[in-house]
């Protein structure tokens, strides 16, 4: 009898992620398939809880709601930051920068630049998106197997 995914087994499987219109946003079913352990913190919580039970061959596709998944858009993370700031920089919506803060470098996402200032968005680029994630499991070890 194949062993259920619970936390502490190493499970092996292709994942996709992808928003509710269809479009892909990451997968590994063209390649090599992952390996992790259950709870070891590689898998969101709310992504992790959708393959509990699950057993070797098992395919499935979850509907991760946002609070879930990356967490909702939270507005307090749109921040306001001088023009100075991007000195030399050629700078426009949609760009990607890293900014330095006290536990090391946090990626924004430019929103818009208005009068000498600059919307920079803090959030996960998929913070508030919901997420299908489609799964193939293909193979569950026990935890002292690993």
């Amino acid at each position: 009898m194949s062993i259920a995914i619970d936390t502490g087994t190493t499970v092996t499987l292709h994942f996709a992620l992808l928003l509710e219109d269809g479009l892909v946003i990451d997968s590994n079913f063209e390649g090599d398939p992952a390996t992790f352990s259950v709870g070891d913190g590689n898998l969101l919580p709310g992504f992790e809880e959708t393959l509990l039970g699950l057993r070797q061959g098992d395919e499935r596709e979850f509907v991760i709601p946002p609070e879930k998944a990356f967490g909702q858009h939270n507005e307090q993370n749109v921040q306001r930051v001088d023009m100075d700031n991007f000195a030399d920089l050629e700078i426009e919506p949609g760009a990607m920068f890293s900014f330095q803060n006290g536990d090391g470098e946090l990626p924004g996402v430019i929103t818009e630049i208005v009068d000498g200032e600059v919307m920079v968005d803090f959030n996960h680029p998929l913070a508030g998106k919901t997420i299908v994630f489609h799964v193939k499991i293909i193979d569950v070890l026990p935890e002292s197997l690993h």
